[in-house]
């Protein structure tokens, strides 16, 4: 018997999930607060297919990661989503972030990713501009449009009778006790409650928030919601890489970095800056004044011939966590009925990078997680 199912966000995530849960049968609808998908997060980030070097091995994180990755390359060649898998180059650009290199290329290999480790020699010979003392190559890494992979999704759930409904938040609800429908309070212009038997909290930037509006809610045990505010510049001009470029990671960021669009443009970014709200209602996408010279700074450790004045200010993202500055970054919290005892309801917390990558692999594991018992 088909559920009703409603999807909280029409994200990249939102929009795997809502398409995995018609497939399977169900009937799905996705509320989306603003007027348009993948407005948030989604389209506010590098594009970047990840490979699945960075992450803990054996956590969800990595897992869905390497799946997910597979996963949308098969789909966008499919679907004639645009990517391209140009590879990546994780540099050491002094002798003391070798380590922190080497530890990648082992954290890489536990989870079943391939990379190869390049002399400063042999990682020039692929680019020319390149200034580092060791390099790590991930030939898996790409780029993808995200809107193009985002507008196939949607038309895979219209096409499986599900959709998506604009302007329309969730302002709280009700949570249902012992497999009742769980009560949910849609805004807009005029609220108006819907029951489903099924809800699946993909809200990004307001997934804490949404899910502390319901009533019961103290069962989920939510984090506080904390954000960080990325940049990105663009380049005057063309750059001279093939690749993508990444730092050597240190902590839970990996650095501003070069990637590339689909037209070989370059773009380069995020810096973080840890914002001081906890509220996602306070968030605006305005950019940090004076970030230029700190992005010259950067980008020249690996670029020593970045041009004078080349760098611009382009967009901003901002990232949901779920810890904070100084705190090593958690896995992906995914809780369903096991975690919180709430029968169909999952919360998606702290959802950020390889979330893009991740997105048919963790809708996958909220299908899982949804299975009638």
């Amino acid at each position: 018997m088909a559920r009703d199912v409603l999807v909280i966000g029409a994200g990249v995530i939102g929009l795997a999930v809502a398409r995995a849960l018609a497939l399977a049968g169900d009937q799905v609808l996705v509320a989306e607060a603003t007027g348009q998908i993948g407005s948030g997060v989604s389209s506010r980030n590098s594009e970047v297919l990840h490979a699945g070097l960075y992450y803990k091995p054996g956590s969800l994180k990595a897992r869905v990661c390497v799946a997910g990755r597979a996963q949308l390359v098969a789909y966008c060649e499919a679907r004639s989503v645009p990517y391209a898998l140009c590879g990546k180059l994780v540099v050491a650009t002094a002798e003391d972030q070798v380590p922190a290199l080497r530890a990648l290329e082992e954290k890489a290999t536990a989870n079943g990713v391939r990379t190869a480790w390049l002399t400063a020699q042999e990682a020039q010979a692929l680019e020319p501009a390149l200034n580092c003392v060791a390099a790590l190559h991930s030939p898996d890494t790409g780029i993808v449009d995200s809107h193009s992979l985002m507008l196939a999704l949607q038309a895979d759930l219209a096409a499986a009778g599900g959709q998506v409904a604009f302007a329309s938040p969730v302002v709280g609800g009700i949570l249902g006790q012992a497999g009742a429908p769980h009560v949910v309070r849609i805004g807009g212009d005029d609220t108006s409650e819907w029951t489903f038997d099924v809800v699946v909290n993909a809200a990004a930037l307001s997934a804490v928030s949404v899910a502390a509006s319901f009533e019961g809610s103290s069962v989920f045990r939510l984090p506080v919601a904390r954000f960080a505010k990325g940049n990105y510049c663009a380049l005057t001009g063309k750059a001279p890489f093939k690749h993508l470029i990444y730092p050597a990671p240190k902590d839970a960021w990996l650095g501003v970095h070069l990637t590339l669009d689909l037209a070989g443009q370059a773009r380069f970014g995020p810096d973080i800056h840890w914002l001081d709200t906890t509220d996602s209602a306070d968030l605006n996408y305005d950019a940090t004044p004076g970030i230029v010279p700190a992005f010259e700074e950067s980008v020249r450790a690996y670029w020593p011939s970045l041009p004078d004045g080349a760098l611009h200010p382009t967009y901003t993202g901002i990232r949901p966590k779920i810890h904070g500055a100084h705190e090593p970054a958690p896995d992906f919290r995914v809780d369903g009925p096991a975690q919180h005892g709430v029968p169909g309801w999952v919360n998606l917390l702290g959802i950020e990078s390889p979330g893009l990558t991740s997105s048919m692999a963790l809708a996958d594991h909220v299908v899982s997680l949804l299975k009638p018992t």
